[in-house]
């Protein structure tokens, strides 16, 4: 005989770190994004013209097409995360209704696993899931909190404003700095500001600091090299 299960309703409450964290990790990249795509086309445009109207608008079209580029990528990503967290809940809610003891020994395992005995492990997971079963199976099978998805929209605008805002440092120095400056000020405002962008990943993916601000610098040198020598065959 299936046991009947009562589904408590979904509450809003604040967003979880890991939801926080998604936001702002489309941030960092998007910035990031933008320094390097903007930079690249600057370079290879400068170098084939001293016209700083053409290098200024030539610029701001990559650094416009960027942003829109990665707002869309976020938004599609973030989205397909989003579906397959709501298919998989509504997998378990479906195994709870036809399978109660099979998901009450997933959990039981779980605890099992950590080093508790089967049988406290067994009272905790009953206990649980007398609570919230729904909302018990899938933390512990995919450490997701019901109620809880990642926000395509959230993503998509933090990409897009911080693509923006990355794609900037490299557009100001190379059409507004004075021409005896332009080269070397584009090339320490690219530098500065792939190294916080590599700071910033770093802290929030709980990465080596040091490893990941030389690994942006050296990847911001070669993008600038790379479009330099294209713009020399221009």
């Amino acid at each position: 005989m299936m046991k009947a299960v009562n589904f408590p309703k979904q509450k809003k409450s604040k967003k979880t770190m890991a939801e926080r964290s998604n936001t702002l990790r489309a941030g960092v990249l998007g910035s990031n994004d933008g320094i390097l795509t903007v930079v690249g086309v600057l370079f290879s445009v400068a170098v084939a013209t001293t016209n700083q109207f053409t290098i200024f608008i030539a610029g701001l079209s990559d650094l416009i097409a960027c942003a829109f580029s990665m707002a869309s990528g976020e938004y599609a990503s973030v989205s397909s995360q989003k579906d397959t967290e709501k298919a998989a809940i509504e997998k378990e809610r479906e195994l709870i209704e036809t399978d109660y003891q099979a998901e009450l020994n997933v959990v039981a395992d779980y605890y099992v696993d950590r080093g508790v005995s089967k049988e406290t492990s067994l009272e905790i997971a009953e206990e649980l899931m007398k609570k919230d079963a729904l909302g018990t199976v899938v933390k512990v099978k995919y450490d997701l909190d019901l109620g809880h998805y990642m926000n395509p929209w959230d993503a998509a605008f933090s990409s897009l404003v911080a693509a923006s805002s990355g794609g900037i440092f490299p557009l100001v120095a190379m059409t507004f700095l004075p021409v005896s400056l332009q080269w070397p000020g584009t090339i320490l405002a690219v530098t500065l500001s792939v190294a916080l962008t590599g700071f910033l990943s770093a802290k929030l993916g709980d990465g080596l600091v040091k490893t990941a601000i030389i690994r942006n610098v050296i990847v911001g040198i070669i993008t600038m090299i790379i479009h330099y020598s294209v713009g020399l065959m221009l």
